[in-house]
């Protein structure tokens, strides 16, 4: 009797002094304050785990002959169990890396080299709007030749004169092409601006890499320089195709290519205006392409386009202004649409009024007439300047005040650089050259005072020396 008693005794004992170790055991074990909750190795053996309940923690055993393993957090056999405490992997960074540009701050970007503001609507020097000029920034996407050429001369005929007496200056945005390289040469000699758009205007650019954005960009500033007379050093500005900007590797290219400015990127509708900004900090608005830079590219401009868009009128948003649905109005109503527009800016903070345009605004006699009216009655308001996107960042970089730019301002001065191309020659060469796109071979015109070149110029070959992949182009800062 006593040995059936003594042996309950035992059992007692045991099963007392198991419960008192689980007790002892959960007292000592810790559930991690960053978790609180999940399945953990006990540190002494791979036979049990801990469940931790809210912080609490309960101790399990696995089944007979299984370990708990510490990266799955289950049991399983002794050969697939990792023993734990394994130490957790580190959780994903969750700062922002440190490439990318931070939010503005004026306190540290001072001009000549760095503009910006919170939300972009600053004027530069802090100048009142009434002490402002409004600069309207005519610009000309694509190729140029007789589909457009008379138009656009129409557009800057030199009756149209600024306040100082100074015809009136545009910006073109040249891609390859179909070009006219005479053509271009007589814009360039009379001093409106070439920036480079690309060669080929290739869809998807956006996504590629640094060596297709050199050969598109470079390559087609290199065939201004061969064909058009225009210098490197005149060709400082670019516009992306289809305004989508080729994310932080265009930039690359821009700030290594000595590049001043990019125009590429899209501002939704907003109540005021953007003004230019440099690129050291980031865009002070939303990105409309997705494509933006996101890194600092310090001393690098860039000049948005401001969506064109009138309150409960017809026409809609539209960075270019023939991407407005404005076909169904009369000259009169185009122009009215385009001065009230244009007001949003005059009569608040006089940002750059940017009036971008592709050949197909001028195929449309009604949009034609509109805008010839709203140019004649641009130009009779005070302070108000036709000039070259690089013009208007003259102005930013040292602002003066509006009253003192009708006689002595230099940079929008008549005066003749002289680095801009001569006049062009009377006759041009007018090449029909050999042209290889991909599988299937035609033939392309070009028109240039230079001699015609072997082969109709291309990536690789912006001479059209007829040797591929030719073109090595070296960084300035190299």
């Amino acid at each position: 009797m006593w040995f059936i008693t003594g042996f309950y005794v035992i059992l007692i004992v045991i099963f007392t002094n198991k419960v008192d170790g689980q007790k002892k055991d959960q007292e000592d074990f810790e559930c991690p304050s960053a978790t609180g909750t999940g399945n953990f190795a006990d540190p002494v053996t791979c036979r049990r785990f801990y469940q931790c309940v809210d912080g609490h923690p309960y101790v399990n055993r696995c089944p007979s002959g299984l370990f708990f393993d510490d990266i799955s957090k289950y049991c399983t056999f002794p050969n697939e169990a990792r023993c734990g405490p394994i130490a957790s992997t580190p959780a994903p960074i969750t700062e922002r890396p440190t490439d990318l540009a931070e939010k503005c701050n004026p306190a540290e970007c001072q001009l000549p080299y760095c503009f910006c503001s919170k939300d972009g609507t600053v004027i530069p020097g802090n100048l009142e709007p009434e002490n402002t000029p409004q600069m309207i920034l005519l610009t000309f996407d694509g190729a140029i030749n007789l589909q457009n050429y008379d138009h656009y001369r129409k557009v800057l005929k030199p009756k149209r004169k600024n306040p100082n007496g100074c015809p009136i200056k545009g910006t073109f945005y040249v891609s390859h092409e179909y070009s006219n390289y005479q053509m271009i040469q007589q814009l360039a000699s009379e001093g409106h601006e070439m920036g480079t758009e690309t060669i080929s205007l290739q869809t998807g650019l956006q996504d590629k890499g640094y060596e297709e954005w050199v050969g598109e960009m470079i390559g087609m500033r290199e065939i201004l320089r061969h064909f058009a007379n225009v210098s490197k050093s005149e060709v400082v500005g670019m516009r992306a195709p289809f305004l989508k900007p080729g994310r932080n590797t265009q930039y690359k290219v821009l700030e290594e290519f000595g590049y001043i400015y990019d125009s590429s990127v899209g501002v939704p509708a907003l109540p005021i205006p953007v003004w230019p900004y440099t690129l050291d900090y980031k865009i002070p608005h939303e990105c409309k392409s997705g494509t933006c830079p996101t890194k600092s590219f310090p001393g690098v401009w860039e000049v948005p386009l401001n969506a064109h868009y009138i309150e409960g009128f017809e026409g809609g948003h539209c960075p270019y202004l023939d991407q407005c649905v404005l076909h169904n109005h009369d000259p009169d109503e185009v122009f009215e649409w385009l001065q009230e527009d244009f007001l949003k800016y005059y009569d608040q903070n006089r940002a750059p009024y940017m009036m971008a345009f592709h050949t197909n605004w001028f195929s449309i006699k009604e949009l034609e007439k509109g805008l010839d009216k709203f140019l004649d009655w641009a130009l009779t308001l005070p302070d108000v300047w036709f000039v070259t996107t690089t013009q208007a960042l003259t102005w930013m970089t040292d602002p003066k005040s509006a009253k003192l730019l009708n006689n002595n301002y230099e940079p929008w001065s008549c005066s003749k650089r002289e680095t801009l191309p001569p006049t062009p020659c009377k006759v041009a060469s007018k090449c029909a050259l050999a042209f290889k796109k991909e599988n299937f071979t035609d033939t392309r015109y070009l028109e240039t005072c230079q001699d015609c070149p072997n082969q109709y110029p291309w990536l690789g070959d912006a001479t059209g020396s007829g040797i591929p992949n030719k073109d090595n182009y070296v960084p300035d800062n190299v």
